[in-house]
Protein backbone atom coordinates (compact mmCIF):
# COMPACT_ATOMS: atom_id res chain seq x y z
CA UNK A 1 0.00 0.00 0.00
CA UNK A 2 1.09 3.50 -1.02
CA UNK A 3 0.53 6.83 0.92
CA UNK A 4 -1.91 7.86 -1.77
CA UNK A 5 -4.08 5.15 -1.57
CA UNK A 6 -4.61 6.94 1.98
CA UNK A 7 -6.57 9.58 0.80
CA UNK A 8 -4.37 12.31 1.71
CA UNK A 9 -4.09 15.39 -0.81
CA UNK A 10 -1.15 16.29 -3.34
CA UNK A 11 0.73 18.88 -1.09
CA UNK A 12 0.60 16.36 1.70
CA UNK A 13 2.13 13.32 -0.36
CA UNK A 14 4.53 15.76 -1.99
CA UNK A 15 5.62 16.62 1.19
CA UNK A 16 5.94 12.51 2.53
CA UNK A 17 7.73 12.24 -0.61
CA UNK A 18 10.23 14.65 0.07
CA UNK A 19 11.28 12.94 3.54
CA UNK A 20 11.74 9.60 1.45
CA UNK A 21 8.83 7.83 2.89
CA UNK A 22 7.34 5.19 0.57
CA UNK A 23 4.94 3.15 2.24
CA UNK A 24 3.03 3.95 5.66
CA UNK A 25 3.72 2.21 8.46
CA UNK A 26 0.90 -0.10 10.24
CA UNK A 27 -0.27 2.61 12.69
CA UNK A 28 -0.53 5.36 9.45
CA UNK A 29 -2.18 2.65 6.99
CA UNK A 30 -5.37 1.86 9.91
CA UNK A 31 -5.04 5.75 11.34
CA UNK A 32 -5.09 8.02 8.75
CA UNK A 33 -8.30 6.98 6.30
CA UNK A 34 -10.07 6.69 9.90
CA UNK A 35 -8.97 10.30 11.10
CA UNK A 36 -10.12 11.43 7.58
CA UNK A 37 -13.39 9.96 7.55
CA UNK A 38 -14.15 11.72 10.83
CA UNK A 39 -14.07 9.01 13.10
CA UNK A 40 -12.84 9.13 16.38
CA UNK A 41 -9.93 6.73 17.59
CA UNK A 42 -8.00 4.78 20.32
CA UNK A 43 -4.43 3.72 19.31
CA UNK A 44 -1.92 1.37 20.97
CA UNK A 45 1.03 1.99 19.06
CA UNK A 46 5.03 1.31 20.63
CA UNK A 47 7.71 4.10 20.39
CA UNK A 48 8.72 4.32 16.85
CA UNK A 49 6.19 3.27 15.13
CA UNK A 50 5.14 6.58 13.10
CA UNK A 51 1.89 7.29 15.34
CA UNK A 52 3.16 11.14 15.42
CA UNK A 53 2.28 11.30 11.13
CA UNK A 54 -0.70 9.13 11.70
CA UNK A 55 -2.47 12.14 13.11
CA UNK A 56 -0.63 14.88 11.82
CA UNK A 57 -1.31 13.71 8.08
CA UNK A 58 -4.85 13.71 8.57
CA UNK A 59 -5.47 16.63 10.58
CA UNK A 60 -3.38 18.95 8.35
CA UNK A 61 -5.32 17.14 5.43
CA UNK A 62 -8.67 18.16 6.81
CA UNK A 63 -7.55 21.40 8.22
CA UNK A 64 -6.45 22.68 4.92
CA UNK A 65 -10.11 22.17 3.36
CA UNK A 66 -11.51 24.03 5.95
CA UNK A 67 -11.77 27.87 7.15
CA UNK A 68 -8.78 28.90 8.83
CA UNK A 69 -9.06 30.13 13.07
CA UNK A 70 -10.16 33.28 13.85
CA UNK A 71 -7.86 35.43 16.60
CA UNK A 72 -7.07 33.69 19.79
CA UNK A 73 -8.91 30.41 18.19
CA UNK A 74 -7.70 26.73 17.45
CA UNK A 75 -9.12 24.06 15.28
CA UNK A 76 -7.22 21.13 16.14
CA UNK A 77 -5.38 20.90 19.81
CA UNK A 78 -2.75 18.46 20.39
CA UNK A 79 -2.24 17.60 24.18
CA UNK A 80 1.03 15.92 24.52
CA UNK A 81 3.38 15.86 28.39
CA UNK A 82 6.20 16.96 27.53
CA UNK A 83 8.08 20.18 25.99
CA UNK A 84 10.54 18.35 24.47
CA UNK A 85 7.35 15.98 22.79
CA UNK A 86 5.73 19.00 22.19
CA UNK A 87 8.43 20.30 20.07
CA UNK A 88 9.16 17.21 18.21
CA UNK A 89 5.23 17.33 16.64
CA UNK A 90 5.04 20.72 16.08
CA UNK A 91 8.53 19.71 13.81
CA UNK A 92 5.80 16.96 11.78
CA UNK A 93 3.40 19.24 11.35
CA UNK A 94 5.39 21.98 9.66
CA UNK A 95 7.45 19.56 7.72
CA UNK A 96 4.45 17.41 6.61
CA UNK A 97 2.21 20.71 5.81
CA UNK A 98 4.52 22.91 4.18
CA UNK A 99 2.92 23.06 0.99
CA UNK A 100 -0.46 24.41 2.80
CA UNK A 101 -1.20 27.49 4.50
CA UNK A 102 -2.25 25.39 7.78
CA UNK A 103 -1.00 27.40 10.78
CA UNK A 104 0.33 25.61 13.63
CA UNK A 105 2.11 26.78 17.16
CA UNK A 106 2.78 25.00 20.11
CA UNK A 107 3.17 26.01 23.95
CA UNK A 108 4.31 25.14 26.90
CA UNK A 109 5.58 25.87 30.68
CA UNK A 110 9.40 26.87 31.04
CA UNK A 111 9.73 29.80 28.63
CA UNK A 112 8.02 33.18 28.61
CA UNK A 113 4.36 33.72 28.36
CA UNK A 114 3.86 36.59 26.22
CA UNK A 115 5.37 35.48 22.77
CA UNK A 116 2.50 32.66 22.92
CA UNK A 117 0.14 35.37 24.02
CA UNK A 118 1.23 37.24 20.87
CA UNK A 119 0.84 33.71 18.09
CA UNK A 120 -1.94 33.11 19.15
CA UNK A 121 -3.94 35.86 18.95
CA UNK A 122 -3.78 35.66 15.06
CA UNK A 123 -5.26 32.15 15.34
CA UNK A 124 -3.85 29.09 14.94
CA UNK A 125 -5.27 25.66 12.51
CA UNK A 126 -3.07 23.57 14.92
CA UNK A 127 -2.10 24.22 18.71
CA UNK A 128 0.22 21.33 20.22
CA UNK A 129 0.12 22.21 24.33
CA UNK A 130 1.04 20.95 27.07
CA UNK A 131 -1.36 20.74 29.69
CA UNK A 132 -0.18 23.55 32.27
CA UNK A 133 0.67 25.86 30.18
CA UNK A 134 -2.84 25.60 27.91
CA UNK A 135 -4.95 26.29 30.99
CA UNK A 136 -2.31 29.06 32.02
CA UNK A 137 -3.41 30.68 28.70
CA UNK A 138 -6.84 29.60 28.82
CA UNK A 139 -7.44 31.30 32.34
CA UNK A 140 -5.98 34.30 30.72
CA UNK A 141 -8.52 34.24 27.66
CA UNK A 142 -5.17 34.23 25.55
CA UNK A 143 -7.07 30.97 23.33
CA UNK A 144 -10.27 29.73 23.03
CA UNK A 145 -11.97 27.04 21.41
CA UNK A 146 -15.37 27.44 20.07
CA UNK A 147 -13.78 26.47 16.36
CA UNK A 148 -12.33 23.47 18.08
CA UNK A 149 -12.98 20.71 15.47
CA UNK A 150 -10.55 17.92 16.68
CA UNK A 151 -8.79 16.82 20.08
CA UNK A 152 -5.65 14.79 19.85
CA UNK A 153 -4.28 13.31 23.79
CA UNK A 154 -0.78 11.96 22.23
CA UNK A 155 1.24 9.91 25.10
CA UNK A 156 -2.20 9.70 27.26
CA UNK A 157 -0.52 7.15 29.56
CA UNK A 158 2.41 8.73 30.51
CA UNK A 159 -0.16 11.94 31.02
CA UNK A 160 -1.84 10.19 33.14
CA UNK A 161 1.11 8.69 34.72
CA UNK A 162 2.69 12.30 35.42
CA UNK A 163 -0.65 13.62 37.07
CA UNK A 164 -2.04 15.83 34.58
CA UNK A 165 -6.06 14.11 34.83
CA UNK A 166 -7.42 16.89 36.60
CA UNK A 167 -5.60 19.38 33.88
CA UNK A 168 -6.86 17.48 30.74
CA UNK A 169 -10.07 16.97 32.69
CA UNK A 170 -10.40 20.99 33.05
CA UNK A 171 -9.27 21.20 29.45
CA UNK A 172 -11.78 18.76 27.70
CA UNK A 173 -14.74 20.70 30.00
CA UNK A 174 -13.73 23.67 28.02
CA UNK A 175 -13.89 22.48 24.85
CA UNK A 176 -17.29 21.95 22.63
CA UNK A 177 -19.18 18.37 22.43
CA UNK A 178 -19.29 18.33 18.47
CA UNK A 179 -15.69 17.08 17.86
CA UNK A 180 -13.53 14.54 16.94
CA UNK A 181 -11.37 12.74 19.39
CA UNK A 182 -8.28 10.95 18.62
CA UNK A 183 -6.18 8.90 21.94
CA UNK A 184 -2.33 7.86 21.24
CA UNK A 185 -1.20 5.56 23.90
CA UNK A 186 1.79 3.02 24.05
CA UNK A 187 -0.41 0.95 26.19
CA UNK A 188 -3.94 0.43 27.15
CA UNK A 189 -4.29 0.39 31.02
CA UNK A 190 -7.22 0.29 32.58
CA UNK A 191 -7.00 4.11 33.71
CA UNK A 192 -6.98 5.00 29.90
CA UNK A 193 -9.88 2.74 28.98
CA UNK A 194 -11.73 4.66 31.88
CA UNK A 195 -10.79 8.42 30.37
CA UNK A 196 -11.53 6.97 26.85
CA UNK A 197 -14.98 5.46 27.90
CA UNK A 198 -15.68 9.52 28.90
CA UNK A 199 -14.19 10.69 25.34
CA UNK A 200 -14.24 8.96 22.64
CA UNK A 201 -17.51 8.12 20.88
CA UNK A 202 -17.77 4.71 18.92
CA UNK A 203 -14.31 5.05 18.41
CA UNK A 204 -12.38 2.41 15.69
CA UNK A 205 -9.56 1.11 18.06
CA UNK A 206 -6.80 0.10 17.14
CA UNK A 207 -3.49 -1.59 17.69
CA UNK A 208 -0.51 -2.12 15.89
CA UNK A 209 1.85 -4.57 18.34
CA UNK A 210 0.83 -6.80 21.47
CA UNK A 211 0.61 -4.84 24.99
CA UNK A 212 3.86 -4.39 26.26
CA UNK A 213 5.82 -6.19 24.29
CA UNK A 214 9.39 -5.31 23.48
CA UNK A 215 10.56 -4.33 20.20
CA UNK A 216 11.80 -7.29 18.19
CA UNK A 217 15.15 -5.53 16.87
CA UNK A 218 16.30 -4.93 20.24
CA UNK A 219 18.69 -7.04 22.19
CA UNK A 220 17.92 -7.10 25.69
CA UNK A 221 20.25 -8.32 28.66
CA UNK A 222 21.66 -7.59 32.03
CA UNK A 223 24.50 -7.96 34.36
CA UNK A 224 24.47 -8.09 37.98
CA UNK A 225 26.49 -5.84 40.12
CA UNK A 226 26.14 -4.30 43.21
CA UNK A 227 24.88 -1.16 43.90
CA UNK A 228 27.95 0.85 44.90
CA UNK A 229 29.63 -0.43 41.76
CA UNK A 230 27.43 0.67 39.23
CA UNK A 231 28.87 3.83 37.97
CA UNK A 232 32.27 2.10 37.45
CA UNK A 233 30.37 -0.86 35.68
CA UNK A 234 29.07 1.80 33.59
CA UNK A 235 32.23 3.56 32.96
CA UNK A 236 33.60 0.32 32.16
CA UNK A 237 31.23 -1.19 29.27
CA UNK A 238 31.41 2.08 27.55
CA UNK A 239 35.06 2.61 27.29
CA UNK A 240 35.46 -1.52 26.74
CA UNK A 241 32.81 -1.44 23.65
CA UNK A 242 33.64 2.16 22.59
CA UNK A 243 29.78 3.06 22.89
CA UNK A 244 29.45 6.47 20.85
CA UNK A 245 26.02 7.05 21.34
CA UNK A 246 24.30 5.96 24.92
CA UNK A 247 21.31 6.92 26.35
CA UNK A 248 21.20 6.36 30.01
CA UNK A 249 17.82 5.86 32.95
CA UNK A 250 18.17 6.95 36.14
CA UNK A 251 15.05 6.81 38.78
CA UNK A 252 15.39 10.46 39.96
CA UNK A 253 16.70 13.91 39.12
CA UNK A 254 19.08 13.66 41.30
CA UNK A 255 20.77 10.55 40.32
CA UNK A 256 20.95 11.72 37.25
CA UNK A 257 22.96 14.73 38.15
CA UNK A 258 25.52 12.81 40.20
CA UNK A 259 25.82 10.34 37.81
CA UNK A 260 27.16 12.65 34.83
CA UNK A 261 29.08 14.47 37.56
CA UNK A 262 30.59 10.80 37.51
CA UNK A 263 30.80 10.52 33.73
CA UNK A 264 32.60 13.37 33.42
CA UNK A 265 35.21 12.60 36.07
CA UNK A 266 36.04 9.65 34.02
CA UNK A 267 36.66 11.56 30.78
CA UNK A 268 33.48 10.89 29.13
CA UNK A 269 31.52 13.92 27.56
CA UNK A 270 28.22 13.26 29.22
CA UNK A 271 25.03 15.76 29.82
CA UNK A 272 21.58 14.75 32.25
CA UNK A 273 18.91 15.75 30.87
CA UNK A 274 15.55 16.17 33.69
CA UNK A 275 12.27 18.51 34.77
CA UNK A 276 14.49 20.57 36.46
CA UNK A 277 16.36 21.30 33.48
CA UNK A 278 15.72 24.73 31.80
CA UNK A 279 14.30 24.22 28.47
CA UNK A 280 17.20 25.73 26.56
CA UNK A 281 19.51 23.65 28.96
CA UNK A 282 17.21 20.53 27.69
CA UNK A 283 17.04 21.46 24.10
CA UNK A 284 21.18 22.05 24.17
CA UNK A 285 21.62 18.36 25.58
CA UNK A 286 19.34 16.79 23.46
CA UNK A 287 20.92 18.12 20.21
CA UNK A 288 24.66 17.87 21.29
CA UNK A 289 23.73 14.49 21.96
CA UNK A 290 21.93 13.89 18.46
CA UNK A 291 25.08 15.41 16.83
CA UNK A 292 27.64 13.97 18.49
CA UNK A 293 29.34 15.72 20.94
CA UNK A 294 28.14 14.43 23.76
CA UNK A 295 28.38 10.70 24.23
CA UNK A 296 26.53 9.83 27.08
CA UNK A 297 22.81 11.26 28.01
CA UNK A 298 21.29 10.44 31.48
CA UNK A 299 17.53 10.88 31.57
CA UNK A 300 14.85 10.35 33.53
CA UNK A 301 11.66 8.31 32.25
CA UNK A 302 9.83 11.86 31.41
CA UNK A 303 12.27 13.59 30.02
CA UNK A 304 13.37 10.86 27.42
CA UNK A 305 10.21 10.67 25.98
CA UNK A 306 10.13 13.30 23.44
CA UNK A 307 13.67 11.79 22.43
CA UNK A 308 13.30 10.71 18.74
CA UNK A 309 16.65 9.48 17.09
CA UNK A 310 15.99 6.78 14.52
CA UNK A 311 19.73 5.10 14.65
CA UNK A 312 20.07 5.14 18.62
CA UNK A 313 22.57 2.07 18.85
CA UNK A 314 22.59 1.70 23.39
CA UNK A 315 19.97 2.58 25.68
CA UNK A 316 21.62 1.58 29.70
CA UNK A 317 19.21 0.45 32.62
CA UNK A 318 21.10 2.36 35.51
CA UNK A 319 18.58 1.49 37.44
CA UNK A 320 15.52 -0.50 36.80
CA UNK A 321 11.96 1.23 36.59
CA UNK A 322 9.67 1.05 39.76
CA UNK A 323 6.85 0.43 36.63
CA UNK A 324 7.68 -2.35 34.56
CA UNK A 325 5.57 -1.29 31.80
CA UNK A 326 8.36 1.75 31.74
CA UNK A 327 11.02 -0.75 30.90
CA UNK A 328 9.16 -1.13 27.60
CA UNK A 329 9.54 2.40 26.59
CA UNK A 330 12.85 3.00 27.85
CA UNK A 331 14.46 0.14 25.36
CA UNK A 332 11.44 1.56 22.52
CA UNK A 333 13.95 4.50 22.30
CA UNK A 334 16.66 1.94 20.37
CA UNK A 335 15.58 -0.43 17.76
CA UNK A 336 13.77 2.23 15.75
CA UNK A 337 13.31 2.66 11.67
CA UNK A 338 14.35 -0.69 11.19
CA UNK A 339 17.76 -0.43 12.80
CA UNK A 340 19.03 -2.59 15.78
CA UNK A 341 20.08 -1.75 19.06
CA UNK A 342 21.16 -3.68 22.35
CA UNK A 343 19.05 -2.59 25.34
CA UNK A 344 21.90 -3.60 29.00
CA UNK A 345 19.79 -3.05 32.51
CA UNK A 346 22.33 -3.00 35.54
CA UNK A 347 20.81 -4.80 38.33
CA UNK A 348 21.57 -5.08 42.29
CA UNK A 349 20.28 -7.63 44.50
CA UNK A 350 18.17 -4.77 45.59
CA UNK A 351 16.20 -4.73 41.97
CA UNK A 352 15.10 -8.68 41.99
CA UNK A 353 11.63 -7.97 42.29
CA UNK A 354 11.28 -5.04 40.27
CA UNK A 355 13.15 -7.68 37.27
CA UNK A 356 10.80 -10.35 37.96
CA UNK A 357 8.10 -7.83 37.41
CA UNK A 358 9.52 -6.48 34.51
CA UNK A 359 9.80 -10.10 33.11
CA UNK A 360 6.66 -11.12 33.67
CA UNK A 361 5.23 -8.05 31.84
CA UNK A 362 7.18 -8.22 28.65
CA UNK A 363 6.50 -12.74 29.04
CA UNK A 364 10.19 -13.30 28.66
CA UNK A 365 13.17 -14.08 30.53
CA UNK A 366 16.11 -11.84 29.70
CA UNK A 367 19.50 -13.18 29.37
CA UNK A 368 22.08 -12.58 31.96
CA UNK A 369 26.02 -11.97 31.27
CA UNK A 370 27.97 -11.99 33.96
CA UNK A 371 31.11 -9.11 33.85
CA UNK A 372 34.33 -10.92 35.64
CA UNK A 373 35.67 -7.99 37.05
CA UNK A 374 32.10 -7.06 38.37
CA UNK A 375 30.80 -10.18 39.68
CA UNK A 376 28.60 -9.16 42.90
CA UNK A 377 29.16 -9.87 46.53
CA UNK A 378 25.58 -9.76 46.82
CA UNK A 379 23.94 -12.62 44.43
CA UNK A 380 21.04 -11.52 42.26
CA UNK A 381 18.83 -14.40 42.89
CA UNK A 382 17.25 -16.12 39.91
CA UNK A 383 14.55 -14.89 37.85
CA UNK A 384 10.86 -16.73 38.42
CA UNK A 385 9.14 -19.06 36.11
CA UNK A 386 6.90 -17.25 34.14
CA UNK A 387 3.19 -18.63 34.78
CA UNK A 388 1.36 -17.11 32.00
CA UNK A 389 -2.03 -18.92 32.68
CA UNK A 390 -1.91 -18.40 36.28
CA UNK A 391 -1.02 -14.32 36.06
CA UNK A 392 -4.40 -14.24 33.53
CA UNK A 393 -7.09 -16.44 35.61
CA UNK A 394 -7.75 -14.36 38.44
CA UNK A 395 -7.71 -10.97 36.51
CA UNK A 396 -11.16 -12.22 34.64
CA UNK A 397 -13.75 -11.62 37.53
CA UNK A 398 -11.80 -8.49 38.97
CA UNK A 399 -12.23 -7.00 34.87
CA UNK A 400 -15.79 -7.58 34.48
CA UNK A 401 -16.45 -5.98 38.08
CA UNK A 402 -13.79 -2.87 36.82
CA UNK A 403 -15.94 -2.58 33.50
CA UNK A 404 -19.23 -2.42 35.59
CA UNK A 405 -18.34 0.29 37.03
CA UNK A 406 -16.62 2.15 34.03
CA UNK A 407 -19.69 1.33 32.48
CA UNK A 408 -21.97 3.03 34.72
CA UNK A 409 -19.21 5.90 34.67
CA UNK A 410 -19.52 6.38 31.03
CA UNK A 411 -22.93 6.64 30.88
CA UNK A 412 -22.88 9.88 32.99
CA UNK A 413 -19.67 10.90 31.39
CA UNK A 414 -20.79 10.74 27.44
CA UNK A 415 -24.18 12.54 27.94
CA UNK A 416 -24.90 14.70 25.26
CA UNK A 417 -21.56 13.87 23.74
CA UNK A 418 -21.80 13.88 19.80
CA UNK A 419 -18.67 12.82 17.50
CA UNK A 420 -17.98 15.01 14.08
CA UNK A 421 -18.88 12.95 11.12
CA UNK A 422 -17.35 14.13 7.36
CA UNK A 423 -18.71 13.02 4.76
Amino acid sequence: MSFSSLGLSEPLLKAVSEQGYEKPSPIQEKAIPAVIEGRDVMAAAQTGTGKTAGFTLPLLDILAKGKPARANQARALILTPTRELAAQILESVETYGKYTKVKSTVVYGGVKINPQMMRLRQGVDILVATPGRLLDLYNQKAIRFNELEVLVLDEADRMLDMGFIRDIKKIIAALPRNRQNLLFSATFSKEIRELAKGLVNDPIEISVSPRNTTAEKVTQWITAVDKKRKPALLTYLIKENNWRQVLVFTKTKHGANKLTRHLEAEGLKAAAIHGNKSQGARTKALASFKDGSVQVLVATDIAARGIDIDLLPQVVNYELPNVPEDYVHRIGRTGRAGSSGQAVSLVCADEHKLLCDIERVIQQLIERKPIDKFIPVNELPPSRALKVAKNKKPKKPKQDKVEHKDGQRSAENSRGHQPVRRR
